[in-house]
């Protein structure tokens, strides 16, 4: 009864801290605009970027970022209030951080596609992990000029990497694996537009002048 309880509580303060979603807040506390109005219409960094600018990127990279460790963190302090240690609250609290970001609560259900939420989730349960992700990831954004590809390469890499990560620190947990499985397979699903657009040769590279139908010029 009390790892449901625990379960139940980091599930609804995770859900409900990832509902903030700060490209939005940004944009209409800075801009007194709603940034999915713009662009490519997803509340995240890169169409902020592209629509206002550095300034309004860095503030949403640093809020969805750390959103996504404080969920982690709440969900293991209620998983240490009740007395539970079946198993890590930062999963239940980092899978329904990631869901609140993706369906925000208080933005009709419309989020962004929840890579930085989801990397300041890893930088927490698994630091190696998330270093590695970096060390993959930056250079072939820097490389292609896609943030897509970099995003897109991570989340195919992340459960490979919680393997050996977790393989060298001394033995497999599977619901590590499984927990990466799950957020991989999501942040896939919320790319497949990036995808379809990388297929055909159309997706938006960074730093190019191009824009999205509809994007403020």
């Amino acid at each position: 009864m009390q790892t449901v309880l625990a379960s139940v509580l980091a599930a609804v303060a995770a859900y409900l801290l990832g509902s903030v979603s700060f490209a939005v807040v940004v944009s209409k506390c800075l801009y007194h605009q709603d940034v999915r109005q713009f662009g490519s219409g997803n509340a995240g960094m890169t169409n902020i970027l592209r629509t206002y600018g550095k300034k309004a990127a860095a503030l949403t990279l640093a809020g969805d970022f750390f959103k996504g460790v404080a969920a982690v963190l709440i969900g293991r302090l209620i998983f240490a209030l009740f007395g539970v240690t079946v198993f890590d609250g930062a999963y239940v609290a980092g899978l329904f951080a990631i869901l609140g970001h993706l369906y925000p609560l208080y933005f009709g259900f419309r989020g962004g596609k929840g890579i930085l939420t989801s990397i300041g989730i890893i930088a927490v349960i698994n630091p190696l992990v998330f270093l590695g992700l970096l060390i993959i990831c930056l250079p072939l954004i820097f490389i292609t000029k896609i943030v897509s590809v970099g995003s897109l390469a991570g989340a195919v890499c992340f459960p490979f990497l919680t393997l050996l990560v977790d393989h060298f620190a001394g033995g497999i947990s599977w619901l590590d694996f499984a927990f990466s499985l799950v957020i991989a397979l999501l942040v896939i699903w919320m790319h497949r537009a990036n995808i379809k657009r990388l297929l055909n040769g159309t997706e938006n590279r960074f730093g190019s002048k191009k824009m999205d139908s509809g994007e403020k010029k």
